[in-house]
């Protein structure tokens, strides 16, 4: 409804992936095109954290739009949309964890590709960091631990400055060599700054020059097929094939 009103208006509408932009996500992004790891086997993204007490707010009722797949799901969803196409098919699954939770606190889907298995997760009983990327290749492994900064140093008062974005970083390992017997090293791989104010830029190139926008809105509803999608996946046991939904 909101793409047709924006057409007849003549209007743009855009939604706001920020995740896109987090620096973890960008150095994937250079990894994958650069070809690092090779043909990609395995990727998992988690967003974990430890919320033991339920709040009083509206994503944690049981209401439209409420619960942890309708909170965390589109940014993973998009992220592996934007790295992977669309996939072949979902399947979820949704749990009510903590003591007198009303809305789903924790999900597990698994996205299937054509030679690769994507997995997305988020929990809010998780009080051991786990990685927030665990990627596989024919060449090698990529972790990486922690969070994109950004989000918390503008709850902070922070102003975006030069140093803006900058993050830990995250694990590569590959073969150094030739041969199974050629041995695995692993080191530190420095991460790209992180950059939402992107977004903006985007935006104001699109209204200014008539440059694409920098999230489409066909890429919203496609997340939004995904979402819904995968609670049918879940009320139903099964996989679900996505070319009915999409």
């Amino acid at each position: 409804q909101l793409k047709a009103l924006a057409l007849d208006k003549e209007r743009m509408i855009s939604v706001f992936h920020n995740r896109r932009w987090d620096s973890d996500f960008l150095t994937i992004q250079a990894l994958l095109k650069k070809g690092t790891l090779g043909r990609m086997t395995g990727f998992e993204s988690r967003f974990d954290r430890f919320r033991p007490e339920v709040r009083d707010r509206w994503r944690e009722k049981a209401t439209p739009g409420g619960g942890i797949w309708y909170d965390l799901g589109p940014h993973l969803l998009d992220q592996a949309c934007e790295l992977f196409g669309t996939p072949n098919a979902i399947l979820l699954e949704l749990g009510v964890r903590r003591d007198e939770a009303k809305a789903d606190d924790d999900f597990l889907a698994l996205l299937e590709y054509d030679g690769c298995r994507v997995s997305l997760s988020a929990g809010t009983l998780v009080a051991e960091p786990t990685p927030r990327y665990r990627i596989h290749g024919t060449k090698g492994s990529y972790i990486k631990y922690g969070l994109d900064p950004q989000e918390d140093r503008l709850k902070a008062g922070e102003t975006p400055s030069s140093a803006w974005g900058e993050d830990s970083p995250g694990t590569l390992t590959l073969r150094e060599g030739e041969g199974e017997d050629a041995p695995l090293v692993r080191h530190d791989h420095p991460t790209l700054p992180g950059d939402y104010l992107a977004y903006y830029r985007g935006v104001s190139a699109a209204i200014r020059d008539k440059a694409p926008l920098p999230v489409d809105i066909d890429d919203a509803l496609r997340c939004m097929a995904l979402l819904e999608a995968g609670l049918d996946s879940h009320r139903q046991r099964r996989w679900i094939p996505l070319k009915h939904h999409l």
